[in-house]
This record gives C-alpha cells, structure tokens and sequence, in this order.
C-alpha cells in the first residue's frame, strides 16, 4: 500500500470530510453483534471513532505512524500501525471490517484473503469513500481545471477507483443492497483550499515543480466563492456485503 498522506497528516485531520451518522447506520443493521470491529487505514480515526459507540471493541490500524498520531482518541479503539494485507489479529475475530477511503491503494487478493481469515463467519464488510466535489457550476469549472488537466497527470493510476465510484473494485463478497448517500457542509475558502492541499496529486505536483497547484487557480477561486453559497457536497460510496461461507 502507498503511504500517500503522511506528510499532510495533520492537514488531513483537519480538512477530511466526515462521514454521517446515518451511513454508519445502514452499515450496522446488517451486523450481528457488537463485541469487535476493524477499522482499516484508518487515517485519522474518524470511522473509528464513530464504531466507538456501537462496539465493545475497536482496532484501527494504518501503515502510518503520523496518522495514527493525529486520530481522535477514545477509550475502546485501539490504533496499531500496521499493513491492510497482514494484520496481528485473530481468525474470526470481527463482527464488522470497514475501509474508509483507501481500498484503492490496497493489494486487493492479499487484502481480502485477509479479511477471510479475520471477519466472523457471519460477518459484515463495508467499504466506503466519497467521490469528486461539487459546489456551483463556476467553482466546480475550476476545480475541474486544477484535478484534470493541472493535476491531472499526477495522480495515481488508482485514483480511477475513484472516479468509477468504487463500482470497478473486486468485492468478493455476497452485497447487500444499499441506499444512496450525499454529504453537504457550508465551507469557508480557507477550509476548501485545505481540502484541496490534502490530495495526494496536489502534494505529487508540489514534489515535481516546487510550488503548489492550488495557488495557481486561487485567485478566480476565491472570487468565484465570494459570489457562492459555500455550500460544498460531496457524492458518497458505500459497498455492503456479508462474508461468503466457503
């Protein structure tokens, strides 16, 4: 797994969307018990945070010691660091495992033998992300301008997992069915362009030339904001499916 994001860790923290409450929701009625759960690349801890409330029980682990420093802390999660693809955990340990953003940076056949071995027989899997922002037609023409063409070429190849709303990624798993989702926030400038600084293009690009992306679109961006209702909303992706018993 790439280790795109602990350079930004803290930006990360503080500039990542959040995921509702009734997301979370339409994941746990399809799960069993509520003794153990697995929170994997957990970044930041925030899907983490959110099992607190409903598990005994919750790991997190990410490959970054710098993220993990950031995570919100509670007192039932457990942060380890530590690789998707081989974990310290027990056979049939979890009730649920989620991923949250970051499935598409994994070894998917090492990945999901490892979710075999670890989810309970009867187990839940839900993989979960959101997809490219929307504001207003003027601001999203410039965002679309920096993410094709002046990032365009420096994002990852998986980044497309992405763009195809994480319909294309191997699911070994019997799926449920779920509802749609959609996250609105009203932001200010400074909380878009933190966003923005957070993708891993942005911070390939700073890499290659020496200067930031962002700063390049940031004046017709702040004056499209200016005019806007700030309001940001971003398409999410949920995938549910119950271990298939072999």
């Amino acid at each position: 797994m790439k280790d795109n994001f602990s350079k930004q860790a803290a930006a990360y923290a503080q500039f990542r969307p959040h995921y509702p409450e009734e997301m979370i929701d339409a994941i746990l009625r399809h799960v069993n018990a509520g003794d153990c759960a697995l929170d994997v690349a957990t970044g930041n801890g925030q899907v983490a945070v959110l099992l607190t409330q409903h598990f005994e029980k919750v790991y997190a682990t990410d490959i970054s010691q710098k993220q993990i420093d950031h995570a919100a802390q509670r007192p039932n999660v457990y942060y380890h660091v530590e690789a998707a693809e081989r974990t310290r955990f027990n056979d049939h340990q979890f009730d649920l495992i989620t991923v949250a953003q970051a499935i598409h940076w994994f070894d998917f056949e090492s990945f999901y033998k490892e979710v075999d071995r670890i989810l309970k027989p009867d187990g839940i899997f839900a993989v979960m992300g959101y997809g490219l922002l929307k504001t207003n037609p003027e601001t999203d023409a410039i965002i679309g301008n920096l993410y094709r063409n002046i990032i365009g070429p420096y994002w990852d190849a998986e980044r497309r997992y992405i763009d195809e709303m994480y319909q294309t990624i191997p699911f070994p798993f019997d799926e449920i069915p779920c509802p749609s989702f959609a996250n609105s926030f009203n932001w200010a400038l400074d909380q878009l362009v933190g966003y923005l600084n957070t993708w891993s293009a942005t911070q390939h690009y700073i890499k290659a030339n020496g200067e930031n992306p962002v700063t390049l679109i940031y004046p017709e961006l702040e004056a499209s904001w200016r005019n806007s209702n700030k309001e940001v909303v971003f398409p999410l992706l949920l995938r549910i499916g119950r271990k298939t018993i072999t």
